[in-house]
C-alpha cells in the first residue's frame, strides 16, 4: 500500500509516552496526523504535526486539510498539569469541539481515553467495579469534574451519533518509561506518603499494554465503554515498597491532616484531591474489555515495578 493509500488518522496528546507507542504501532498502515496543545512533535519525517488547542480556529484547519477517518483522542490535560478551570476548558469543552468536528467532517471511528478516577474512591465501592457502575468521583472532590464531564460528554455523542462509532476506555493506572501521570510521579519518587492504617489494593498496567489495548479496540472497532486492567492487582504500600521508595507516614486522622500535610509539603504527584484513592480500593473488572478484544497484557507488576527500582538504583530518577 502506496503512502498516498493509507487511511489518514488523527492522534491527540501525541507528545505523550502513551501517544508515542500508539503511534509506533500504527504508523506502518496509516498516515497518522499528530496533534499536541503543548508542543509541536517530531516524529518521523513526512508526518503532519500541529500545536494547536481544540477551542482555537486552526483546529479545524486540520480537519479541512486531511481526509481524517478516525481519530484517537488521548490529549487531556493531566490532573496536576493546570487549574480546575482550565482542566474543564480543555479536556471538556475542548473535547466537545474534537467531536463536533469528528460529526461535522463524517470521522467514522473516535477512541476516547478516560480514566478509572471516574468510579471515585470510596468504602463502599465493589470488590469488582464493572462499566455499568455510577460515576461517583465529581460527588467526592470538584477536581475530577472534568473527568467525568468528559466522559459523560463522550458518552452523550456514543448514542446521539452512532456513525462515530466512539469507544471508551477507561484503564487503571499507567505507569511505566516516559508516564507523567500523579501515580507515575511518585513511583519514582525516592519518598512515597503513605496514609497510617490505610493500603488499598490497586492495579497497573504497563504503558506499552494500554497503548495495545488501545491499538486492539481501534482496529477491532467494538464501540461501548470498557475497563482496561491487568487481573491481578497489590496494596499500595508493598507497590511503593517494590519501586524502591522510601515510605512516608502520614497520619489519617483528624480527616483534614493528610489534606493539609499534602498542600503544606507541595506533593505534585500526590495531591489532596486524590487522597481517597490511596484510603479506598477503587478496583475494576476489566473482563469485558479482554474477553470482546482477546485481550491480555504481556507485562507483569514485577516489569513495572522494576523500571522504577531500577532507575533509582542508577540515580536516573
Amino acid at each position: 500500500m502506496s503512502e498516498v493509500e493509507k487511511p489518514e488518522i488523527l492522534i491527540t496528546g501525541a507528545g505523550g509516552a502513551l501517544a508515542q507507542n500508539v503511534i509506533n504501532q500504527l504508523k506502518d498502515q496509516y498516515r497518522v496526523v499528530l496533534v499536541d496543545f503543548r508542543r509541536r512533535v517530531q516524529f518521523d519525517e513526512g508526518m503532519s504535526s500541529y500545536r494547536v488547542e481544540y477551542n482555537k480556529r486552526g483546529f479545524e484547519d486540520i480537519f479541512r486539510k486531511h481526509d481524517i477517518q478516525a481519530v484517537i483522542h488521548l490529549g487531556r490535560m493531566g490532573l496536576y498539569e493546570s487549574t480546575h478551570r482550565n482542566r474543564y476548558n480543555h479536556n471538556v469543552l475542548g473535547t466537545q469541539r474534537l467531536l463536533d468536528l469528528c460529526h461535522k467532517y463524517d470521522v467514522h471511528q473516535v477512541i476516547v481515553l478516560s480514566t478509572f478516577f471516574v468510579y471515585g474512591a470510596s468504602p463502599y465501592n465493589s470488590a469488582l467495579i464493572s462499566e455499568d457502575q455510577p460515576l461517583k468521583a465529581s460527588e467526592l472532590t470538584m477536581d475530577l469534574v472534568d473527568s467525568v464531564e468528559l466522559e459523560n460528554l463522550a458518552n452523550i455523542y456514543l448514542w446521539k451519533y452512532p456513525e462515530l462509532n466512539i469507544t471508551i476506555l477507561r484503564p487503571c493506572n499507567i505507569a511505566g518509561p516516559g508516564v507523567l501521570n500523579s501515580m507515575s510521579l511518585l513511583l519514582s519518587n525516592s519518598l512515597a506518603p503513605v496514609l497510617i492504617g490505610f493500603s488499598p489494593m490497586m492495579q497497573f498496567i504497563h504503558v506499552e499494554d494500554i497503548a495495545s489495548a488501545i491499538v486492539v479496540a481501534f482496529k477491532e472497532n467494538h464501540p461501548g465503554i470498557y475497563n482496561v486492567a491487568n487481573d491481578d492487582w497489590i496494596s499500595y504500600q508493598e507497590a511503593v515498597t517494590q519501586c524502591g521508595c522510601t515510605r512516608l507516614p502520614i497520619p489519617s486522622a483528624p480527616e483534614g491532616v493528610p489534606f493539609r500535610i499534602s498542600k503544606m509539603l507541595g506533593l505534585k504527584a500526590w495531591p489532596s484531591y486524590l487522597i481517597n484513592y490511596y484510603k479506598y480500593p477503587v478496583v475494576i473488572d476489566g473482563s469485558l474489555f479482554n474477553k470482546t478484544f482477546n485481550f491480555k497484557s504481556k507485562r507483569s507488576l514485577d516489569d513495572i515495578f522494576s523500571y522504577y527500582r531500577e532507575k533509582k538504583a542508577l540515580g536516573i530518577l
